[in-house]
């Protein structure tokens, strides 16, 4: 079997152990949620109710503001209790509909059930969430009976997966739709779902390759239908060898001719887009390029499930699945979570943080934002939250560069990361725009790799949005 991989990049400590054989639960109703305007790369969506209006489950709270945008729905019926701002993991403040959830419209289909089955209504509450959660998990894991690819049209399809608000779930959170719009100058050959998960720790691709692989696979054919893809390949590093058998085995059981697994070499960062390519298909996607101007076309698998949602249930991004790790929470596991539920509701789901948690992560270690409050909603992006200890810390001093070189050699964008670092960290701005930092992807490998402990990419990162100010003015 060949391995695919690309040049340079590093091997940090996995962590997937953690919570890689915890299946996917769904969280506990919460008492209220906080929906973000801005889930997305583009336009931030304008709410659509206001305060004390009643909403009900999957009804839209956010229209996109453009083509570029990504419309917003609610996973509960209840009230609005107002519309105000909220800080979202990487800082941002933007608008949100906050909503009081009706727990008893929304346990009442799960409640009947259960009467009806017992024959009496005296029934526990636990009782009642047991059937909910099943019901919910039915609907999130199962394909339809009777699904046919050849009763959707391109133009069915695509309209859907607009409607249904998805964006990408591996970390950037492009409109999906977007992505998946026809460009007659760069017409797609192959398609490539992304499940190499390389961010130490999370592991909720991995468990929707296990347990909602046919799901991934028929969001797979229906994106490459509407992209007019010849080829689709399922990328899983090798790390991952339940998921690359079990893909296998539903793509042979259903006899499907233009799909196959690619085993990638478990490196960091395999999941980027621009190396995923390169070690795939040999193909490399120039500064400034998309992935489309060498034909191809990259989503990831949580996404891939979406669209199987949008199309075939009519159902927009609702719920998703985050993990929630580290040494420093009590029992790491996967979550299905509701879309505007707080980080406390999912950290309180998974038994709360041990006395020696020091920081909590938006994402992995390698490129997590550090948050300061709990108090912050699972948006369309949120791949995970990790929690980590003194022992998982850094407990170098930071000196000044060593000129090794390190970080240089493992850039899988071959830039020189620590000229980027120093030129940002001295607002030297005309010298920092030669070192192409548009170029860099902010994967972190320069900062791991770095005996000085220079937070290298965290100064990249304030050097672009300098960068980013400049060129609006």
């Amino acid at each position: 079997m060949k391995i695919h991989t690309f040049a340079r990049g590093v091997h940090p400590r996995e962590g997937k152990s953690l919570a890689e054989d915890a299946s996917l639960e769904v969280l506990p109703i919460p008492e209220s949620i906080k929906v973000p305007m801005s889930q997305h790369i583009g336009g931030i969506c304008q709410p659509v109710v206001k305060a004390r209006d009643t909403v009900e489950a999957g009804q839209i709270i956010g229209e996109a503001a453009g083509f570029v945008s990504a419309a917003v729905h609610t996973p509960f019926p209840g009230t609005v209790t107002k519309i105000s701002a909220v800080t979202l993991a990487n800082g941002r403040h933007v608008p949100a509909v906050i909503i009081k959830v009706d727990k008893i419209k929304t346990l009442a289909q799960a409640k009947n059930e259960v009467s009806a089955r017992l024959g009496t209504d005296e029934i526990s509450d636990d009782e009642i969430f047991e059937a909910y959660a099943h019901n919910l998990r039915k609907d999130f894991f199962t394909l339809p009976e009777n699904f046919d690819l050849d009763t959707y049209s391109t133009e069915t399809i695509f309209s859907l997966i607009q409607a249904a608000g998805l964006v990408g779930q591996g970390g950037a959170a492009f409109p999906t739709h977007v992505k998946l719009a026809k460009d007659e100058k760069f017409p797609i050959d192959t398609l490539l779902i992304n499940g190499c998960e390389c961010e130490p720790y999370l592991t909720a691709d991995y468990r929707l390759m296990l347990e909602a692989g046919e799901l991934i696979i028929t969001g797979a054919l229906l994106a490459g239908k509407v992209l007019g893809a010849s080829k689709i390949l399922l990328c899983v590093e090798d790390n991952k060898p339940k998921a690359v058998e079990n893909l296998q085995a539903i793509i042979a059981r259903k006899g499907l001719k233009n799909i196959f697994v690619a085993v990638m070499r478990t490196k960091y960062p395999q999941g980027g887009e621009k190396q995923l390519i390169q070690a795939a298909l040999g193909r490399k996607v120039a500064v400034g390029a998309l992935p489309k101007s060498v034909g191809a076309a990259v989503i990831n698998v949580g996404t891939a499930v979406s669209v199987t949602h949008a199309v075939t249930r009519k159902t927009p991004l609702l719920w998703r699945a985050v993990t929630v790790t580290g040494e420093g929470i009590h029992r790491p596991t996967n979550i299905l979570a509701p879309i505007g539920a707080s980080f406390q509701d999912l950290i309180s789901h998974c038994g709360g943080l041990k006395p020696h948690a020091r920081r909590i992560l938006a994402g992995g270690p390698m490129m997590g934002f550090s948050v300061g409050s709990t108090d912050i909603p699972v948006t369309k992006g949120t791949s995970g939250i990790t929690i980590l200890t003194d022992t998982e810390l850094s407990q170098t001093k930071q000196t000044n560069c060593l000129r090794c070189g390190r970080c240089v050699s493992v850039c899988p964008m071959r830039l020189i990361p620590t000229k980027l670092a120093t030129t940002s960290r001295a607002k030297a701005w005309d010298t920092f725009i030669k070192y192409h930092p548009l170029a860099c992807v902010e994967c972190g490998c320069c900062s791991y790799e770095c005996p000085a402990a220079i937070p290298i990419v965290q100064l990249i990162r304030v050097g672009k949005i300098e960068i980013n100010k400049r060129n609006k003015k």
